[in-house]
């Protein structure tokens, strides 16, 4: 991976140990923001790997067809919730109505979204071997 990439995967990594920490720590809403960020920030590293400015946009579903339309296998990502995990990247920041993120968002959400975001890392941190 080169430097650009590599940089990204890292804020990846650093954004999923904070996921982590929050859920430890009963911010559930906050666990969920930044696995979503986590998981995006992976795959706009992957399509940088490829050579590919990634777009503005916190669909994760989008950014796996771009990288599906370069040639890459991503039948693991299109097995994972991304859809949710996206959706976490808005309501895990903003209330809904009255109700805010905090109340929005359980154990079981922030634990699906870092298992999510895992994946998501350890197929990204693979693409050396596929892209070279």
């Amino acid at each position: 991976m080169n430097s650009r990439p590599e940089a990204w995967l890292k804020q990846a990594l650093n954004d999923l140990a904070l996921a982590r920490l929050a859920k430890d720590n009963g911010f559930m809403a906050q666990a969920c923001y930044h696995a979503s960020l986590a998981a995006e920030q992976a795959l706009k590293g992957g399509l940088l790997e490829l050579g590919i400015e990634p777009p503005h946009t916190h669909l994760q579903n989008d950014l796996v067809q771009r990288l599906g339309d370069e040639g890459l296998d991503v039948a693991t990502f299109e097995a994972l919730p991304l859809r949710g995990l996206s959706r976490m990247a808005i309501q895990s920041r903003y209330p809904v109505d009255a109700t805010p993120p905090a109340d929005l968002f359980d154990l079981a959400d922030a634990e699906q979204a870092i298992k999510t975001a895992e994946a998501v890392v350890d197929v990204v941190a693979g693409f050396d071997d596929e892209v070279e």
